[in-house]
């Protein structure tokens, strides 16, 4: 096993870990950037829907991937495709594995950009055999747009969100038919005009009120039993199912690295400038918050630049070797609650607010903060409060918000935080 040692190591060659490594490179630090997948890019790389870089400039997926991938080369990182990141063997050292074999990389920063992944069938507790024919919205694009192979003829789609119409379109791509769109919500989540044109258009039905309660067939899929709202049972013939939606933040390195996860988004805690708990780490895109654009993630992983470019500055130093926690194991950790937190008190959401990213608030921070809500909501109102005194009310110009689309809360009263407060809470009227 060889060692070397670099100024920064990036997990995950997405959106969010390219943007980190392309603004940090044109400043002249080493950026090396580790990648599991043979391409870099992300999710867009088989995303071939248009919707992605800026308008009125729209690209598709694999088109956006290919561009924020030579942005990242041109501006002189180092993207290695193909290497595996398998653990922690200190504090910021990473044992991985790929093409030349196994490798110990020790960097000055750590970012995690490790994103989301969506849950397959058995995490959803959906009975029934195992037949041939059942998809996610990853293995079922990828399936069509890098591989070229035949899916079936007749597609039932699970989930009526925006990622559930992709999945509708990669399916009709493909020249099958899609059945339906089945969501247990009592309304469609996605914008109104994409069910409309589902089911004008596509004269595809939208299901709403309906779970998915047991895939049927033997070899291959045959139907898929649903229940209405109602109590009703019908069976939807078809050969292909495709789960779409309910991600989660692809937070196992984090894990084992003994990182503070955040109990609402599920993935590492982070501050303002998106330091997690361990210094020197800092993660960035979906695995704060499954899942957001691709936008979204570029835009933070310019961002979390600037908060590594201040750590390597003032705050990197070799780790004390007079304390026991520097050489060891990271997972090997004395108490758990003695965290490192340079900045900021916790930020935490009330219900029917499902999550707030980042999760840690100082009167310095700038970043916007994205929500999630479990329940629609009219006319939302959000209030920012810390020991009982009000620190922001912010009324949102939509007329509704819906789950599986993001809040965004501006963080222009960051300034009256108190540093040595209790925690901000966000609630919502």
């Amino acid at each position: 096993m060889t060692s070397r040692q670099v100024d920064v190591l990036v997990v995950g060659a997405g959106p969010a870990g390219l943007a980190t490594a392309a603004r940090l490179a044109r400043t002249g630090v080493r950026v090396e950037v580790l990648e599991r997948e043979q391409s870099p890019g992300g999710v867009p790389r088989h995303c071939a829907h248009r919707g992605f870089g800026t308008w009125p400039h729209a690209l598709t997926g694999p088109a956006h991937a290919r561009l924020l991938a030579a942005s990242a080369e041109r501006a002189g990182a180092d993207v290695r495709t193909g290497v595996t990141a398998l653990d922690w063997a200190g504090p910021r050292t990473l044992t991985t594995v790929g093409p030349q074999g196994a490798e110990t990389l020790t960097a000055r920063a750590v970012v995690l950009a490790t994103g989301a992944r969506e849950r397959p069938r058995a995490a959803r507790l959906v009975p029934g055999t195992r037949p041939a024919g059942v998809y996610t919205t990853g293995e079922l694009q990828q399936a069509v747009h890098l591989y070229g192979q035949h899916i079936g003829t007749r597609a039932v789609i699970v989930g009526a969100e925006s990622v559930s119409h992709a999945a509708a379109d990669t399916v009709r791509a493909a020249g099958a038919e899609v059945v339906a769109l089945v969501t247990e919500l009592p309304r469609a989540p996605a914008a109104p005009a994409r069910t409309l044109t589902a089911r004008l258009r596509h004269r595809t039905p939208v299901l709403t009120g309906t779970t998915v309660t047991e895939l049927l067939g033997h070899g291959r899929l045959s139907g898929v039993r649903v229940r209405h709202r109602d109590g009703r049972t019908t069976t939807l013939r078809c050969d292909t199912v495709v789960f779409t939606g309910d991600f989660v933040p692809d937070h196992e390195f984090a894990r084992r690295g003994a990182l503070t996860l955040d109990p609402g988004t599920r993935g590492p805690a982070v501050d303002g400038a998106l330091r997690t708990s361990r210094p020197g780490v800092f993660a960035v895109g979906s695995v704060l918050h499954a899942v957001e654009s691709a936008a979204t993630a570029a835009r933070e992983g310019a961002y979390v630049a600037t908060a590594v470019r201040d750590w390597l500055t003032d705050g990197s130093t070799e780790p004390d070797r007079t304390d026991p926690r520097a050489s060891a194991d990271p997972r090997d950790a004395a108490d758990p609650t003695d965290r490192y937190w340079p900045t900021g008190v916790p930020l935490v959401v009330g219900p029917p607010l499902l999550r707030i990213a980042p999760n840690r608030v100082a009167p310095a921070d700038r970043l916007p903060y994205l929500l999630r809500t479990a329940v629609p909501l009219t006319r939302p109102v959000l209030r920012v409060t810390q020991d009982g005194r009000p620190l922001h009310r912010e009324r949102f110009p939509l007329t509704t918000a819906v789950p599986h689309r993001p809040l965004t809360l501006t963080a222009c009263w960051t300034h009256r935080v108190d540093p040595g407060g209790g925690a901000v809470h966000v609630t919502v009227t």
